[in-house]
């Protein structure tokens, strides 16, 4: 099955036409004002193109879980002023995304000209899919584009019922990008290597579940370590561990062996006795009782360095430590940087893990920065995204 993208929209032509562009923007809000606006930089190659062939935009997307509730907290309404500043030309905004407000909005954009409408989750169709929502939306365009790979495994109305009701869809240019690069996990050059960290297995068991297999080397680091060195019997103090997913950490480390890939976990640890900024640490072989673990140790830190620039694709989702913390955060600097110096296909997904990379200046020297956190995960586990199918013809 084929998804045209926005190049196939533009041969096609778009002027004059309305494009709905499901975005994802949802920032965070500090004061009323949009305190990162890396997702709606994001979005911003996507907008443009349409923009300059003469589109009249139509931009929705979610912002937090509002639960189908207006909350005024919750509204896009500043994201309006962030989005002119960087287009570098006027956005109007409307307070609702559907009704006769929404349709008046829609009416007076002239070609070359957008608007936002007001966050899709104050409705609870969204999230349900409901048929009704949707039609409401579709009646607002002529186009459907899907530029939200973080929330196209999804089966919302704004990613899976418009797309079914308007029979000219594209993908954006986000969204292509992100199917790109993370094919080239499903599909990886050897040696592979699959960098985890996190707080909890429980987060990641479908992705280790998948990935163990297929990965040459499997290198676990964050709070989720525990669990694993909990299951081969060595002491965690009062580290985080869930007992109740031990066995599944014995069966992912079963399945990497039988695939004949190698399993690393932490040989050294940054310990503390508490996790708070200004706490005292100290590196450690073993975790004694009343200490935890909040970082990998440096000799780990080598270690998973030196299977990144010995590897030729690289998947790394999640951070080593409390990276957070100035004084539990070297592992997954340490990383970062292995990452950034490396020749290998480096995909970095997981909202920790990219802004330990962001805020260390590294983010160009790294293959794909993915904007899609459990998206990304399940479609590198080879699941079918429902905003990505919805999308093929």
């Amino acid at each position: 099955m084929a998804i045209d993208g926005i190049d196939d929209l533009l041969k096609r032509g778009v002027r004059g036409k309305r494009v709905l562009v499901r975005a994802d923007l949802n920032v965070p809000l500090k004061d009323g004002d949009v305190a990162d606006d890396t997702r709606i930089r994001a979005s911003l190659p996507t907008l443009r193109r349409l923009l300059e062939a003469g589109a009249r935009v139509v931009l929705v997307s979610h912002l937090g879980r509002p639960k189908g509730a207006r909350r005024p907290e919750l509204t896009l309404r500043p994201v309006a002023p962030r989005l002119a500043a960087l287009l570098g030309t006027g956005v109007s905004f409307c307070e609702s995304c559907v009704g006769e407000p929404a349709r008046a909005a829609v009416a007076e954009l002239e070609p070359g000209q957008l608007v936002l409408l007001e966050n899709l989750r104050f409705h609870a169709g969204e999230e349900r899919n409901d048929r009704d929502f949707a039609r409401a939306l579709a009646e607002l365009a002529d186009v459907y584009v899907n530029d939200a790979f973080g929330t196209a495994h999804r089966a919302h109305a704004s990613t899976v019922g418009v797309a079914q009701l308007l029979p000219e869809r594209a993908a954006g240019d986000l969204l292509r990008a992100e199917l790109e690069h993370l094919r080239v996990v499903r599909e990886p050059a050897r040696p592979f290597l699959v960098l985890l960290g996190g707080a909890k297995v429980s987060d990641k068991l479908a992705v280790l579940e998948a990935l163990a297999p297929r990965a040459d080397v499997l290198a676990i680091g964050g709070a989720m370590s525990y669990t694993f060195l909990a299951a081969i019997g060595e002491p965690t103090g009062a580290s985080l561990v869930e007992p109740e997913r031990i066995e599944d950490a014995r069966r992912v480390m079963r399945a990497s062996e039988q695939a004949g890939g190698r399993l690393l976990l932490p040989s050294d640890h940054v310990i503390a006795q508490r996790i708070a900024v200004g706490a005292p640490t100290r590196v450690a072989r073993e975790i004694p009782d009343g200490w935890l673990g909040v970082d990998i140790g440096p000799e780990t830190a080598k270690c998973y360095a030196e299977a990144l620039r010995a590897a030729r694709t690289v998947f790394w989702n999640g951070p080593m430590g409390v990276f957070e913390i100035p004084a539990s955060a070297h592992g997954t600097e340490a990383l970062a940087r292995a990452a950034a110096e490396s020749a290998a296909t480096v995909v970095v997904g997981g909202g920790d893990s990219v802004a330990a990379i962001n805020r260390l200046g590294l983010a160009n020297r790294i293959d794909h920065l993915s904007t899609g956190g459990g998206a990304s995960l399940e479609f590198v586990q080879g699941l079918e995204l429902p905003g990505v199918a919805a999308l093929e013809h």
